[in-house]
């Protein structure tokens, strides 16, 4: 375990993808997969200090359970910041051994390291949903133009998962973009501080279910900004 103590450190940024039985992990089991790989590679993620410290990594934009990804990002913050001579090397060997210790289903597609302080939030990230052929009609491409040409889509949010209050919450804000390619329906999602749309009520306004699907739901073209 290490700690900040005056040790300079790098930002590193890894770009990865998420198929099969791995989309079923939730954003927690996700972090926990990553931390156990990167002990088992020995790479030297930074602790917090205190009585609790926990390994400074984060995934900024929390993944839905069942969900495929195409390109989400992990932070890291580590103890070696590598010289400019030695940046290219450094970013091929951290992506070697953390390849090396992760299961079937998440492939690492790059590593970035950055020395300034910041932190990546998400601005955009759009959602392809495959939907099986005989529903691919009039009436889908009909609902999917009255919900663009909506100034307003007003549905009740779940507080909590466990909860039994609920909240009305215009979504309408949240929708770039939504476009029916032949089998595909791409959704374009703004993200904000507020919140953003969620894949479920994604499916609720396109009166879509899971199994009205021929693949997993698949997240694509995140649009990240420093803060």
């Amino acid at each position: 375990m290490h700690t900040t103590a005056s040790k300079e450190t790098v930002l590193v940024l890894i770009k990865f993808k998420v198929r099969g039985n791995l989309r079923f992990l939730s954003h927690a089991e996700t972090v926990n997969l990553f931390q156990r790989a990167c002990v088992r590679a020995g790479i030297e993620v930074l602790y917090s200090e205190g009585f609790n410290p926990r390994p400074k990594m984060s995934l900024p934009l929390p993944r839905t359970v069942g969900v495929e990804s195409d390109d989400d990002l992990l932070c890291l913050r580590l103890l070696h910041a590598p010289s400019e001579s030695e940046v290219s090397d450094y970013r091929s060997q951290i992506k070697a051994r953390l390849s090396g210790q992760l299961p079937e289903g998440c492939e690492l597609l790059s590593v970035k390291s950055v020395r300034e302080k910041t932190t990546f939030e998400p601005a955009a990230a759009k959602y392809i949903l495959t939907v099986q052929r005989k529903y691919i009609n009039r009436k889908l491409k009909s609902r999917i133009d009255r919900l663009l040409a909506s100034e307003s889509l007003n549905i009740e949010r779940r507080i909590y998962p466990k909860n039994s209050k609920f909240k009305n919450v215009d979504v309408r804000p949240f929708i770039k973009s939504i476009e029916l390619d032949d089998r595909n329906i791409a959704v374009e999602c703004k993200i904000t501080s507020s919140g953003s749309i969620r894949v479920d009520e994604i499916l609720k306004l396109l009166e879509l279910n899971v199994e009205m699907l021929a693949e997993p739901v698949r997240r694509t073209s995140i649009k990240w900004q420093k803060s």
